[in-house]
């Protein structure tokens, strides 16, 4: 077994991504590991298998129509890829979310329709249900769902999977910085655990060869 300090060090556990870009080693609050993790040391795959899967959020936030969602109960016994991140962001939230996109429409259709993605942002004063409304489909997918809503809620929730975020701060040129963890959580559809985490660095090819294997709750 891998400690979960030797691969929060190989994966880069968090970014911080702001309207000036680029990544900042201290994004994200919290110094304790993500999880403990198995699967040896085989650092051709993006993948990184958690021996304590993470339980899903209790999160009861606002999506872009404007309609209540229960994380919960909206994606129970469904393939979920779930990542915090913010519309702004000029590198990292764009990026995944287009590797996402690009490997599900690799799907056979019955597959893309089962896969649920889920973007909560961590900037909900200026990410408003009409402003993700308008980004995920050009970053991502039309299907891919994003969520606002209170702040701490969103934080409680990332921080209950190993996720730190911290509130956006305006810099002295007037940019906004958010900073988070950058990973995306895969949760099985027959646990509903999260039990496969993919760092910022995971390509649309490599999202693309795991995703089947997700979506039947395997390991990738």
């Amino acid at each position: 077994m891998i400690s979960a300090a030797a691969i929060v060090a190989a994966i880069g556990v968090t970014a911080a991504v702001g309207l000036g870009g680029g990544d900042d080693p201290k994004a994200g609050t919290g110094s304790s590991p993500v999880a403990e993790v198995s699967g040896g040391s085989d650092n051709t795959k993006a993948a990184t298998v958690l021996d304590r899967p993470f339980s899903k959020p209790d999160l009861v936030l606002t999506d872009s129509k404007g309609e209540k969602y229960d994380l919960r109960e909206r994606t129970k016994g469904k393939p979920t890829l779930l990542y915090f991140g913010y519309t702004h962001c000029p590198d990292v939230c764009p990026l995944t979310m287009s590797n996402i996109a690009i490997a599900r429409k690799a799907l056979p259709k019955a597959d893309q329709d089962k896969l649920q993605v889920v973007f909560v942002t961590t900037d909900p004063e200026r990410d408003t249900a009409a402003e993700l409304g308008k980004w995920l489909p050009a970053a991502g997918d039309p299907s891919f769902t994003g969520l606002t809503g209170d702040f701490s809620a969103i934080q409680a929730g990332a921080r209950s999977i190993g996720i730190g975020i911290d509130p956006p701060q305006k810099e002295k040129d007037g940019s906004v910085v958010s900073m988070h963890g950058a990973q995306v959580i895969a949760f099985s559809p027959t646990t509903d655990q999260g039990y496969v985490l993919y760092g910022e660095d995971t390509t649309s090819d490599q999202y693309a060869a795991d995703l089947p294997k997700l979506i039947k709750g395997e390991n990738p």
